[in-house]
């Protein structure tokens, strides 16, 4: 099992390609799920756990591994299912998500699984806000769920929401209605990520458009630009990188190459690790990389890309 990532460097030529490779696991029953490989630091047997006072419900324990102290998280627990048990036989996946690093614990790892994110379909409608799950595919006739762990992380551990003053000082002036664009399109397979950004955006003025996967924000807007210049519509885009059906990498590579498009400024907003999404910044010709989730560093982009295309 320890070796399972050791090619993931080589999979890289995947991104940009409207490609992924997932790593299978399940939980406590028979149900498969999901997660990036990109998402992935390391699987491995889960070590012993170290309890300590006040921890929350979902956390198992405290894990030392490679000189770093890492929070375990029960992910059956935390999707509503139940405990995992003989947490010495159970493996727990190391991830990196919005900044941090943590370990899942999982009932078994099975194998990584090449796919298209064409493959990769938003979850039945009518889950409700309680679902955590944000896409679902078929493996080998199985359903696979890929769960939102942005909101289970949420839960335990809320970020910030409140961008600072000094941030809130350089909001700029929204001019009336009609004089120029004042929406901004937010693209996010997360429910929790797309209400932070959506609350981000608001409080610089603008009103926000929401797509809930790159194919949904490219209809859109492909179809504001047959009613009319479609710069005097949408300020930005903002997108998440990891969507189903269509990525984030995919959608600025259709609106950069849409002549109706092409100069739509666009900030990918992701949960992925920076210094790999830096490069692909520039591979598909988006306009800015921000990792998730800081109102200020948010804002600063919005701000930015506004400042630039009024000049």
């Amino acid at each position: 099992m320890s070796g399972i990532l050791d090619s993931v460097n080589q999979r890289t030529q995947l991104v940009g390609q409207n490609r992924l490779e997932l790593l299978t696991f399940r939980l406590m029953l028979k149900q498969r799920y999901g997660i990036n490989v990109f998402k992935v630091k390391e699987v491995l047997q889960c070590p012993r756990l170290t309890l300590l006072p006040n921890l929350h419900r979902l956390v198992k324990g405290i894990a030392h591994i490679r000189g770093k102290t890492i929070s375990v998280i029960d992910m059956s627990l935390a999707t509503g299912g139940l405990p995992i048990n003989d947490h010495e036989n159970r493996f727990i996946i190391i991830s990196e998500f919005n900044r941090s690093t943590q370990g899942f614990l999982v009932g078994s790892v099975e194998r990584i699984v090449n796919m298209h994110w064409e493959s990769i379909l938003p979850p039945p409608e009518g889950m409700g806000s309680s679902s955590y799950l944000t896409a679902v595919t078929e493996i080998d006739g199985e359903l696979v769920e890929i769960l939102d762990v942005e909101k289970i992380l949420n839960e335990i551990s809320p970020v910030n929401e409140q961008m600072s003053d000094e941030t809130l000082a350089q909001k700029p002036v929204i001019t009336k209605k009609g004089a120029g664009p004042n929406k901004v399109l937010v693209a996010d397979d997360s429910s929790v990520a797309r209400r932070q950004v959506k609350r981000a955006v608001e409080t610089l003025g603008y009103e926000v458009m929401l797509a809930y996967d790159g194919r949904d924000a490219l209809n859109q807007l492909q179809a504001m630009a047959l009613e009319g210049d479609i710069y005097q519509q949408v300020a930005l885009v903002i997108s998440d990188i990891e969507m189903p059906e269509m990525d984030g990498y995919t959608l600025t590579t259709e609106i950069k190459k849409d002549t109706n498009l092409k100069d739509l400024h666009v900030v990918l907003h992701s949960s992925l690790s920076g210094v790999f999404n830096e490069s692909m910044v520039q591979r598909v010709g988006a306009d800015a990389f921000i990792p998730k989730f800081d109102p200020d560093e948010l804002a600063a982009a919005v701000i930015k890309s506004v400042k630039y295309q009024d000049n």
